[in-house]
């Protein structure tokens, strides 16, 4: 998951690193918990940093770990151990914690956790700054791969660089300061923050824009637009887009203002976009798909036991106790489509399961990521990395496994080249389902748990 992290650049809107579901961010510090069991236990003081932080990483791997990984965990500790000693051999008392990284890195991929994963110091940083909404500098886009080259707009931030200087989503860059358009040099001009001529088309015509990459928000929140019906029905079809479920808070509540605004608006069905949302805050996610099932419930499994979780009307209780909540929540009850594809990941994933389990919806789309079965959580160190772990794994209350990944109802493609001449062939396949797509009746919001 890293190289997700390393490839976004902040470039992109997706939250870079964190493709996992997380119950909520924690950034207080993982504090440390030496004990004799422990297979890494050393006096304190007595140990090189080194030391210290594969200590602290078996540590949450040996008391939080709740995937499903079958690998001996104390065998796979007592191993890297061997490994760490032989990387400090020159310098055992001392011995940096970067020099740890590579080992603590090697062990975790080792776990064969897809969902685990270590996080150095500047990937935990980059991290943080999209998970509370903080600024960085970017331009605010997100791109798609065309003819060879990450060139093709996908998403705009709202307030970004991007937006200012008029880019749209289906523009392909073709040009960067007269020169042929590379990924790499678009990176390069981000960091250099001057003034940058970008030659682009727009649906067969060229144009000419100019982008200056700024410090600026990493919150990108859902939004709202309307369509034509399909097929010449009457009214309108509203498109609700959720970019991210990691967006420093307000997902949820966004996303029943927005609900509430297409009541308004007497949209006739409603098409969710989760396209390329690789997932965030679970309270977020579950607040967000209240907004269009009455109500849902699942187990949690940890290592220190199971939990229920109940999510109705906006809040998420777990044990019966209310872990978040939205304010005047919102219920969509027509027609309803949701989009997914391969970049659909976690709490995207959780959302779509909940509205297909409940046969609250059409699913539309490509089969998605395939990590919407645990949850993960951030541990930060005290080096300044951080440490993923999947921490448990969901169950409905009979007992039925949440899938890996979810398989669309109606199989459909978003076709790069069509998009960059203004036809988007998956939301045209989305629109058509809402003739069919499932409603909510007047018993339906009364519906006790799925």
């Amino acid at each position: 998951m890293k190289r997700l992290l390393l490839l976004a650049l902040a470039l992109s809107l997706t939250p870079p690193a964190f493709s996992q579901t997380t119950p909520l961010p924690l950034l207080e510090s993982a504090a440390k918990r030496a004990s004799s069991s422990s297979p890494a236990a050393s006096t304190p003081g007595s140990q090189s940093p080194a030391q210290d932080i594969f200590d602290e990483v078996n540590e949450l791997i040996q008391e939080q770990y709740g995937g499903l990984s079958t690998v001996d965990r104390s065998a796979l500790t007592k191993d890297y151990q061997s490994r760490l000693a032989a990387v400090c051999a020159s310098d055992p008392a001392s011995c940096g914690a970067e020099k740890a990284f590579p080992v603590v890195s090697a062990e975790v991929t080792a776990l064969g956790d897809d969902h685990t994963f270590f996080q150095d110091p500047d990937d935990y940083k980059d991290f943080i700054t999209s998970a509370t909404g903080g600024n960085r500098l970017q331009f605010g886009v997100r791109l798609a791969t065309l003819d060879g080259e990450s060139r093709l707009v996908l998403d705009v931030i709202p307030g970004s660089a991007s937006q200012d200087a008029g880019l749209q989503r289906g523009d392909v860059l073709r040009t960067i300061d007269d020169q042929p358009y590379t990924y790499a040099g678009l990176k390069a001009a981000k960091e250099a923050g001057t003034p940058t001529r970008l030659g682009l088309e727009r649906l067969g015509t060229p144009l000419t824009l100019t982008l200056t990459s700024r410090e600026s928000s990493s919150r990108d929140l859902p939004r709202l637009s309307f369509l034509n019906a399909p097929d010449g029905q009457p009214g309108k079809v509203a498109l609700l887009r959720i970019p991210t479920f990691l967006s420093g808070g307000s997902v949820a509540q966004t996303v029943h203002d927005e609900v509430r605004a297409a009541q308004a608006q007497q949209a006739s069905g409603m098409i969710v976009d989760l396209r390329g949302n690789t997932g965030g805050d679970l309270s977020e996610c579950d607040g967000a798909a209240s907004a269009f099932v009455p109500m849902f419930t699942r187990l949690s499994k940890m290592a220190q036991g199971s939990s229920r979780t109940v999510v109705r009307s906006g809040s998420r209780l777990d044990d019966g106790r209310i872990r978040s909540s939205v304010q005047s929540p919102a219920l969509w009850t027509g027609p309803l489509t949701v989009m997914v594809d391969g970049g659909s990941a976690s709490c995207s994933e959780f959302f779509a399961y909940e509205l297909q389990y409940a046969k609250r919806a059409t699913i539309v789309g490509e089969a998605t990521a395939g990590v919407g079965n645990t949850a993960t959580r951030i541990f930060p160190l005290d080096s300044g990395a951080a440490l993923q772990l999947t921490i448990l794994n969901y169950a409905k209350p009979d007992g039925t496994p949440y899938p890996v990944r979810i398989k669309p109802d109606v199989s459909a493609t978003t076709d790069l080249t069509a998009l960059s001449k203004g036809d988007d062939t998956l939301l045209s396949a989305a629109a058509l389902t809402l003739k069919t797509a499932p409603v909510l009746g007047s018993g339906d919001a009364q519906v006790s748990g799925n």
